[in-house]
């Protein structure tokens, strides 16, 4: 692998990165990432998003954030620090497009906030221009009102399930992630948006970075590029207060705060959209002040037609390699994404199934002893404990928050960042941070007593305390 990565004590460690079309030779002392090799397009999804007209500054977009995920993964972050120095070359079709300062300036903000790195993104025009893609028979007509991205996650179709009712057939869902219909979701019809329209496939075939920071760009970009195709101006944002405010409250270690479903980060794209696009949309996140808990509450009580589909969404992030009991895939029950889940879960009053979960038990006094017995003692690692107490962790952290003086500046200037995104006055943002903080610790509080003093997640929770 020929790339330039240096690192020592005073700068920050370099990744140069060269974009590539087929048969084209990268710069010398770059990282050589080819088009249709290394970012590769799918036709027919790319179809789906380019179904009424081909404007090749939209497939630059698309390449853009395929070659910002592959910066991302290509280089493992630091042991004792978090940021890195980011050189990316990238063709374009309209070059002096991409080159307005406003553009630059834009693209940079938003990338660096994003993922606490410092980058340096550089376009130079295309050799060929790339086929325009066959036209899809997509009828979407001219009454679109908002996009939301969608998944199988349970916010997305929750959250997805409340906007439906306030916009009909107005609201476009973009699907994120694979081709995986939901069965209570949309028809099985040709649709647009049906994927992610491109894939990343890192040099050595694996992924030496897991932080994943790029994501945010990478669904930001996604759901603002279907916006501008919909001709919708508005874009719904599914996260609650603990998914899209909580990570950037209470990093972890020497992590750079996660600002992936941020309102700043948002503010930033929608800038960076404005300068590229001339088309202004707008990220709003209708359930930014709200736990998840009280979102699926909420849901439960006004969309009686599929109640029942939250259930089988999926929370985990583990891979299903790694969490099948007896060869069926669960969720693993115990990440940080499971215990969210399993929080709003209790919040809302509901229960779920015992093999939802391979940690079925929390009431279990030990780690161990929490795993549903099929599930083979040796895939219980070290790192899975570790990654469980960290989710755990936060949660709990995030509860004390609001009764923490060490923490009252944090709060403050979050709620100072969030005034600026939302347009609203700091003193109105406290009042309603304040609040989501005291409800999720009341919820907290309540899922902790349900599991009993010695459950082993009580105990994590304790001996961390100060």
């Amino acid at each position: 692998m020929t790339a330039a990565l240096q690192e020592n004590s005073q700068e920050l460690p370099i990744t140069q990165v060269d974009v590539v079309e087929p048969g084209m030779a990268a710069q010398p002392g770059t990282l050589h990432c080819v088009i249709d090799e290394h970012l590769s397009f799918d036709t027919a999804t790319m179809e789906s998003y380019f179904f009424a007209q081909w404007e090749p500054v939209l497939y630059d977009a698309f390449l853009l954030a395929a070659a910002v995920e592959f910066c991302d993964i290509t280089r493992h972050r630091p042991a004792y620090r978090w940021g890195r120095d980011i050189h990316l070359r990238l063709p374009v079709h309209d070059l002096e497009r991409w080159k307005q300062n406003e553009v630059v300036r834009a693209l940079h903000d938003a990338l660096d906030f994003l993922t606490g790195d410092r980058w340096q993104v550089t376009v130079y025009a295309r050799q060929k221009p790339v086929p325009q893609p066959h036209q899809g028979l997509f009828s979407l007509g001219d009454d679109k009102s908002a996009v939301i991205p969608f998944s199988d996650g349970l916010d997305s179709w929750v959250v997805s399930g409340l906007a439906s009712r306030e916009f009909g057939e107005r609201l476009v869902r973009v699907r994120l992630g694979g081709k995986k219909y939901h069965p209570y979701g949309p028809s099985l019809r040709r649709e647009p948006f049906t994927s992610v329209p491109y894939n990343v496939r890192p040099v050595e075939k694996r992924r030496a970075e897991s932080s994943a920071r790029s994501r945010g760009f990478k669904f930001a970009m996604i759901s603002g590029l279907a916006a501008y195709l919909a001709k919708a101006h508005r874009i719904i944002v599914p996260e609650s207060g603990q998914g899209a405010l909580g990570p950037s409250l209470v990093p972890v270690g020497h992590a750079y705060p996660d600002h992936r479903s941020h309102p700043s980060f948002a503010s930033r794209m929608e800038r960076f959209l404005k300068a590229l696009l001339g088309y202004q949309v707008r990220y709003e996140f209708p359930c930014l002040w709200q736990t998840k808990g009280e979102t699926l509450a909420r849901f439960l009580n006004e969309c009686e037609d599929g109640a029942m589909a939250w259930a089988e969404t999926r929370s985990c992030w583990q891979q299903n390699r790694q969490i099948s009991v007896n060869g069926k895939a669960r969720q693993c029950g115990i990440c940080a994404a499971c215990m969210l889940r399993r929080l709003t879960v209790h919040a809302a009053g509901q229960v779920e199934a015992e093999d939802t979960y391979v940690w079925e038990d929390l009431r279990a006094d030990t780690f161990e002893g929490g795993a549903s017995p099929n599930f083979g003692r040796k895939k219980i690692t070290r790192a899975m404990k570790e990654y469980a107490i960290a989710g755990t962790l936060h949660l709990d952290h995030l509860a004390g928050l609001l009764n923490s003086p060490a923490n009252a500046t944090r709060v403050s200037l979050q709620a100072f960042w969030l005034g600026e995104s939302l347009e609203l006055p700091p003193s109105t943002v406290k009042t309603k941070l304040d609040r989501l903080l005291a409800q999720h610790q009341s919820e907290w509080e309540s899922f902790m007593a349900s599991l009993g003093p010695t459950s082993f997640v009580a105990k994590w929770a304790f001996e961390a305390r100060p």
